[in-house]
């Protein structure tokens, strides 16, 4: 089965479906191809999102969907496994059914997943009382006792983060040794008042269904009701590398290079969303498929009046 479209959005998050929204309102046949599994499916709410702070991200998705089927937008639930790009400039997608899509321009709104700590229990509890975010949990858990799990030294900047929200700060070195503290880490995490203790961490204490203490190779328990991780980013860029699209390193992951609009290194290619950055939320996702969709109809717009 093979069909053409004006514009193909590969993921159905935050990014995609507000690209997605945009290009069904500007009347250009689309289509989201959506894998499931976004991001912040462990977390029980989003927040910062104005007007929409507190919703499940699953009841947020719900919406969108419902939102862009209005527009005559079209999402099928697959995967993406393999994309061209002809000489013509269009691009074949290639989904995981043995669909196949044809389409002149595509948004990348693939994302991300998190690879966590392998510490006992950290996996099991993520998103609920073992959190990664401040801005996105951190007056839900305010005042209480925070353990910061440092597996780089970029866990003292956490550390130090996160006492914004709590004065009973706990920073657990883990696999960071004593001595990759600079001078400046010593005396920041002193002026904040975050105790430093060093050792692996073996294992979270969990009592009746809640975080209550971090267990170290040594045995020894403290006692904490929330923890603070940091997680790996692994970005999702099957399809940029197909394309051919430039990428660049970074502290927290390899990425496309963009342009202010979302543009890639390939013509006709816009990324979007987790997909362009560690950090991005839902809110800078939602505004940054918009960017990319409205820049891609005015592409398709000029495109079509030059060829007259």
């Amino acid at each position: 089965m093979t069909d053409k479209y004006e514009a193909v959005v590969v993921g159905g998050g935050a990014a995609g479906l507000s690209a997605a929204l945009v290009l069904g309102r500007a009347r250009r046949r689309t289509l989201v191809v959506d894998a499931g599994g976004p991001r912040n499916a462990p977390a029980a709410h989003m927040q910062g999102y104005l007007t929409r702070d507190g919703v499940p991200p699953a009841e947020f998705l719900v919406l969108g969907r419902e939102e862009i089927a209005r527009y005559g937008v079209e999402l099928v639930r697959d995967r993406a496994v393999d994309v061209t790009r002809h000489g013509s400039g269009e691009f074949c997608l290639t989904l995981a059914s043995g669909r196949t899509a044809h389409a002149r321009r595509l948004v990348l709104a693939t994302g991300l997943a998190d690879e966590l700590p392998a510490v006992p229990g950290v996996a099991e509890r993520f998103g609920r009382d073992v959190l990664h975010c401040p801005y996105c949990h951190g007056w839900e858990v305010r005042d209480q006792a925070f353990g910061v799990l440092a597996s780089t030294p970029l866990g003292v900047h956490q550390a130090l983060m996160v006492s914004q929200w709590s004065k009973d700060v706990t920073l657990f070195l883990h696999e960071v040794a004593e001595e990759e503290l600079s001078p400046d880490d010593r005396r920041r995490l002193a002026a904040a008042g975050v105790a430093v203790v060093p050792g692996e961490v073996a294992a979270l204490v969990v009592e009746e269904d809640r975080l209550t203490g971090v267990r170290l190779g040594d045995g020894s328990v403290h006692g904490r009701s929330v923890l603070f991780v940091a997680p790996r980013a692994v970005p999702r860029n099957d399809l940029f590398e197909r394309l051919g699209a430039e990428l660049r390193e970074t502290p927290f992951g390899t990425y496309p290079v963009v342009d202010e609009t979302g543009l890639t290194t390939v013509p006709g290619v816009w990324a979007a969303g987790n997909a362009v950055g560690f950090a991005e939320q839902v809110v800078n996702a939602a505004g940054a498929g918009y960017r990319a969709a409205a820049t891609l109809n005015g592409e398709l717009l000029f495109a079509d009046l030059d060829a007259r």
